[in-house]
């Protein structure tokens, strides 16, 4: 599913986030010391071989919300915007930390001339928000962004399964149709 709001293409898409080969920059839902991991920070470090980790070292630790950004080495992006969601029901508020990811992450994308961005499903996996919730949170917060970018053009959604494909489409409808 695509929507085009304030001349921004939003789409959701079920898929790999480490081979988004027509997107500038991948979000990584990354862990405070920015190492490889578990869920998305796992696949993105695998797939970008060891030079990511050693970039990232001098930038950790963030903070939940918190977005800083490297290079992709061997991912097929230019760049990887690392973001530390919150731990639901143990980093509050989590609602305000979770739009300070997208928040911030677009930001740096923005300021860096960056056209494209891949979002994975920030702080649903291990970090255990729900993804009902994180997906209003997300197309929310999105919302009130748009209307200031001016480099981003393109974001994308990757979802790890059919399942949280149906409820981002439903979230950003429920958001974009207001």
């Amino acid at each position: 599913m695509k929507k085009i709001v304030s001349g921004v293409t939003i789409e959701c898409t079920v898929g790999d986030i480490a081979a988004q080969e027509d997107i500038t920059a991948v979000v990584n839902a990354a862990n405070a010391q920015l190492r490889i991991g578990g869920g998305v920070a796992g696949a993105l470090h695998r797939a970008a071989g060891p030079g990511l980790e050693e970039e990232c070292r001098p930038l950790a630790p963030i903070k939940p919300g918190e977005a800083v950004i490297t290079g992709a080495h061997n991912l097929p992006n230019r760049y990887v915007i690392h973001t530390l969601g919150p731990v639901f029901g143990v980093d509050k508020p989590e609602d305000k930390l979770l739009a300070d990811c997208y928040r911030n992450a677009l930001q740096l994308a923005e300021d860096s001339n960056i056209d494209s961005v891949a979002f994975p499903s920030i702080s649903t996996g291990a970090f255990g928000y729900p993804i009902k919730d994180a997906a209003m949170v997300a197309f929310e917060t999105i919302k009130k962004i748009l209307p200031g970018l001016k480099s981003v053009n393109l974001i994308r959604f990757v979802l790890y399964d059919d399942g949280a494909r149906i409820v981002h489409e439903q979230s950003m409808e429920k958001i974009f149709s207001v």
